[in-house]
């Protein structure tokens, strides 16, 4: 076998190599610290439900952890996120400031109505006047995508799910704007708003990357070899 490398193809060939192995790698360890980061999160949600920490805990520490909360529902100071979808249909999510019996307020979301049932009085049987016990998890405030529009408070549309906006708009004085929280089913039994499942959803697509950078890497070294082979550097050799 013989094999005559062109110089200045190989200086450049083999570097990029070296950087997409690399990459490729750092994307494998993503892939571990992903997945055992999304765990983490699965033990918090299944955990027994702990009370409302304070609004200067480290986020990342209680992040999707589930919450057992006491006290009542503002309805009066709820608002709506638009465009949010269940099962194929278009409808809202029902956001409501809830106080604690310490008096602190975290912004709830309740889940999904339809336009049809979106004020309050279009669902009476939804708005409570007595103290209630519900669960949730622990969410981050949202950020807004690149293509989301700008919330516009004063017209009642609201995109993007940002605690201390909301709280502002509202007047909500000694509400957590750190997080809010996701209310989750109580049962089998469905009811407007239809509140979130128990579902951990995180993007974890470190292992599409990795795979993108070693076949890339694969690619480099398939076009470096058939270059020499039809310039007659690279074969095999009958011998003497």
């Amino acid at each position: 076998m013989y094999f005559r490398p062109y110089l200045w193809l190989s200086l450049c060939a083999v570097p990029a190599l070296i950087v997409l192995l690399l990459l490729g790698s750092w994307q494998v360890h993503r892939l571990g610290w992903k997945t055992g980061l999304i765990a983490e999160y699965q033990e918090r949600a299944l955990a027994p439900a702990v009370s409302l920490p304070d609004a200067g805990i480290s986020l990342d520490a209680f992040r999707f952890q589930r919450l057992s909360l006491s006290g009542r529902f503002l309805h009066d100071k709820e608002i709506y996120l638009n465009g949010r979808t269940y099962e194929g249909n278009a409808g809202f999510h029902v956001i409501t400031p809830f106080i604690e019996e310490d008096g602190r307020i975290i912004l709830v979301n309740r889940g999904w109505v339809s336009e049809a049932y979106r004020l309050p009085s279009s669902r009476p049987f939804s708005v409570y006047q007595s103290v209630q016990s519900i669960e949730g998890i622990i969410r981050a405030p949202q950020k807004k995508g690149y293509f989301v529009p700008e919330n516009e408070p004063e017209r009642g549309f609201w995109f993007t799910l940002n605690p201390a906006e909301i709280a502002s708009y509202q007047n909500l004085d000694n509400a957590i704007n750190t997080f809010y929280v996701d209310q989750i089913r109580a049962g089998d039994v469905i009811t407007l708003p239809i509140a979130a499942e128990l579902k951990i959803e995180v993007s974890n697509a470190h292992l599409n990357y990795a795979l993108t950078w070693y076949g890339i890497a694969l690619s480099l070294i398939g076009v470096y070899i058939a270059y020499h082979v039809n310039a007659g550097r690279l074969g095999f050799r009958k011998p003497d």
